[in-house]
């Protein structure tokens, strides 16, 4: 039994994790400070199912607070480290940049101190598809250069590589950088589409559609991020002997240091994944079709030939098979009527009709 602390555990990937690592018989101490960037409510719900588990301990803190930080590591000793607390979004970045600052550089920052002060055998870290930024070169390579973001968000993302990179060539701290690519799925942040198109949808309100539906995402499943985490958490980096400053690698280092991409490598456009819903539902959505927002990418789109090659694995749940699990969780989740949807006939009365479109 490893003892692994994961930072974020009450949201969306964190709370899939603990789950994931819990049932392979690790010792799972999590971390959060429930925060109310979306309903606490929501976070206290998955947190309710994880402290039902024995090997589940939970410390409610804020990772920017670097006093309480210390004293963290130094009581829990742990492991490994998995970081998924951040302040995540890209437009809100736009509102509160401070937020970003606080959690995703401050907080990274003494993330990485309680890591090298208890020798932590690998950190493994969330990092995003928002760090390929200005890049137009499809599919987004880790070998590719990143440094041309376009949010706060993305930039504070490739801070904390950079940040990894350090502490990796300083201190021999093995860090793993995950850039993660849309990710959606059951128990998902209310402020992502998926959510937010379902709500609206099952409320007969219409959703905002950005760049008239034209954009593509590389929507990949929680299942297989969490798959992705799992794979890489247990291998740990070593330098990589042929790593030459004359021509660096973006991707590894001569220190104990990589970075990957997780994406299901199949980007979709935005319009097929809200007929992919609306079937899900039983439901047409009225789209409001919108310009591009400021910070948004047209196209991502993961290459994952790496994470292949080192860990043997491939996302690959079909678009359509997650959104109808994401579905089926928030209609059990928020009582809403399943199977069967209801539309006014002639003579006023209420008629069901079985998984028709209006």
């Amino acid at each position: 039994m490893a003892r692994v602390m994961v930072t974020g555990a009450a949201g969306f990937i964190g709370y899939h994790l603990c789950k994931r690592l819990l049932d392979l018989g690790e010792e799972v101490i999590g971390v959060d400070n429930l925060n109310d960037y979306y309903d606490v409510s929501l976070k206290e719900s998955r947190l309710c199912m994880l402290k039902s588990e024995p090997d589940f301990r939970f410390y409610r803190w804020d990772i920017a607070e670097t006093d309480g930080v210390e004293a963290l590591f130094a009581d829990i000793r742990p492991e490994y480290v998995v970081n998924l607390a951040a302040q995540a979004g890209v437009r809100y970045s736009l509102q509160n940049p401070q937020a970003y600052i606080n959690s995703n550089i401050v907080g990274f920052g003494n993330i990485l101190e309680g890591c090298r002060r208890c020798d932590v055998r690998h950190l493994v870290y969330a990092s995003s598809s928002s760090v390929y930024g200005a890049n137009t070169s499809a599919p987004f390579s880790t070998h590719d250069n990143v440094d041309h973001p376009l949010s706060l968000y993305a930039a504070s993302k490739k801070a904390n590589e950079l940040m990894a990179h350090t502490y990796s060539h300083l201190f021999r701290l093995p860090t793993t950088g995950l850039r993660f690519f849309t990710v959606y799925g059951p128990w998902g942040r209310p402020d992502m589409a998926l959510f937010l198109f379902t709500k609206a949808i099952l409320d007969g309100k219409p959703i905002d559609v950005y760049n008239h539906g034209k954009m593509k995402r590389d929507f990949t499943y929680v299942d297989d991020i969490v798959e992705g985490i799992v794979r890489t958490l247990y291998r740990i980096p070593a330098g990589d002997p042929l790593w030459s400053g004359d021509n660096p690698d973006p991707a590894s280092s001569s220190a104990p240091y990589r970075v990957y991409n997780i994406g299901n490598n199949h980007p979709v456009e935005l319009l097929r994944f809200i007929e992919a819903l609306e079937q899900a539902l039983g439901e047409r959505a009225n789209c409001n079709m919108l310009p591009m927002q400021p910070g948004d990418v047209p196209e991502t789109c993961a290459d994952v030939e790496d994470l292949i090659r080192d860990t043997g694995f491939c996302p690959s749940t079909p678009m359509e098979v997650g959104i109808q699990r994401f579905v089926e969780w928030y209609r059990e989740y928020y009582g809403r009527e399943s199977g069967e949807m209801r539309r006014g006939t002639k003579d006023g009365r209420r008629e069901k009709t079985a998984g028709r479109m209006r």
